[in-house]
């Protein structure tokens, strides 16, 4: 089957957080949507039809997952990432952000420090930060528009304080496909200091031109026993809505108190169509998958490319994976809030400013372009015309 991802859909009156929360967000609600990270695309038809099919049924009662649940995630993570996982190392969790504030809240207390990599994901910093942590920053080096992990600052900051460090693998916003040396240079460091990794792989699935995925856990022993990774279909399937994510959890010491915490609160209890549309995605949707990233990788070349003709004073971040595009934005000579007014007010786009990352996101913008190739091309010639 060829899917259409080229079709528009117009969200707006949906409750779609990236469309009816712009007014809200900016100031504005006409503008084109290209900040939260979901993508504009039709779900695919398996998991729409495996949902029809139990509401044909009528009842939406207390459900449990079924046999293939388990099975589609454990075949898709051997295929797709050679990863070998038991059944007893899984548990479904009601999101990521919300494993990661469970972990903050289970393995640290108030005032220890949770150590980060910015600019990164915010919520990495937000939640801890609600719920009385320290944040230690660690950034990552920028060399030519190229990021790595500085491991000789890690290893200065680390202190008895240090209980998690929260990986973003691959890594948001820049699109980083960690190499297996780079993380397992990272677990060794975490390990000798007991420092608990909690990797977030959301999106794991989408490594583009040919780069791949490591997961965390996979690159040692080390990394193996001191880590916890939460997973999820929700980004490469659009399904961010359905809560659909789960932990792995290798090391028996750190699951079994960890998963009786989830347990005893029933955190770990997935909805009926969690379960559902987990499964079809996973045993149903690797051809949906390859024809999406096919469609993702062209519109990156088509932003990369139009920037490179258009507007040369921002340079493109080419993602090695997922949706989302770090634009360099520090040529323009703007401060952050002139660059938030250029997009939003002279461009008409939301995307999301690069400060919320942190301060290495400053002078950065990112941009999702997860949607059809027509939405692309009119927010570009409305970035240029706001430039002339």
């Amino acid at each position: 089957m060829i899917y259409n991802f080229d079709e528009v859909i117009d969200r707006k009156g949906s409750g779609a957080i990236k469309t009816d929360a712009l007014q809200e967000r900016y100031g504005q609600s006409d503008l084109i949507p290209l900040w939260v990270a979901d993508m504009d695309f039709r779900c695919g038809d398996f998991i729409i039809d495996a949902m029809k099919k139990r509401c044909d049924e009528g009842i939406f009662g207390y459900t449990m997952p079924s046999e293939g649940y388990f099975q589609s995630i454990s075949e898709w993570l051997k295929n797709l990432h050679n990863w070998e996982i038991r059944q007893e190392w899984f548990s479904y969790i009601p999101g990521i952000v919300r494993g990661i504030a469970f972990c903050v809240d289970y393995f640290t207390r108030p005032q220890d420090k949770i150590i980060i990599q910015s600019p990164v994901y915010h919520p990495f910093r937000l939640v801890p930060e609600a719920q009385n942590r320290q944040i230690v920053l660690n950034p990552l080096i920028e060399e030519n528009g190229r990021y790595r992990m500085d491991f000789d600052g890690l290893k200065k900051i680390i202190d008895e304080d240090c209980k998690l460090l929260l990986l973003s693998n691959p890594h948001n916003p820049i699109g980083i496909t960690w190499d297996k040396e780079s993380l397992k240079e990272l677990a060794q460091i975490c390990y000798d200091h007991n420092i608990l990794v909690i990797s977030d792989e959301i999106h794991s699935d989408m490594a583009l031109f040919g780069n791949i995925h490591t997961p965390f856990a996979t690159v040692s022993e080390e990394a193996r026993n001191n880590s916890i990774t939460f997973m999820a279909p929700s980004k490469t399937f659009n399904i961010a809505g359905i809560v659909s994510s789960f932990s792995i959890i290798p090391n028996e010491k750190t699951r079994v108190p960890f998963y009786e915490y989830l347990h005893s609160r029933e955190l770990n209890e997935g909805t009926i169509f969690a379960y559902i549309a987990t499964e079809a995605a996973y045993s149903k949707g690797a051809k949906w998958r390859e024809q999406m990233l096919s469609y993702i990788e062209n519109n990156i070349l088509f932003v990369e490319e139009y920037f490179r003709q258009n507007i040369p004073q921002i340079k493109v971040i080419v993602p090695e994976a997922s949706f989302l595009i770090w634009l360099d934005c520090r040529k323009l000579n703007l401060s952050q809030e002139e660059l938030n007014a250029l997009f939003i007010h002279k461009a008409g786009l939301a995307l999301n400013d690069g400060e919320i990352f942190g301060k290495e996101g400053i002078g950065f913008m990112r941009m999702n372009i997860g949607c059809p190739k027509s939405i692309v091309e009119k927010a570009l010639y409305n970035l240029k015309n706001a430039l002339l």
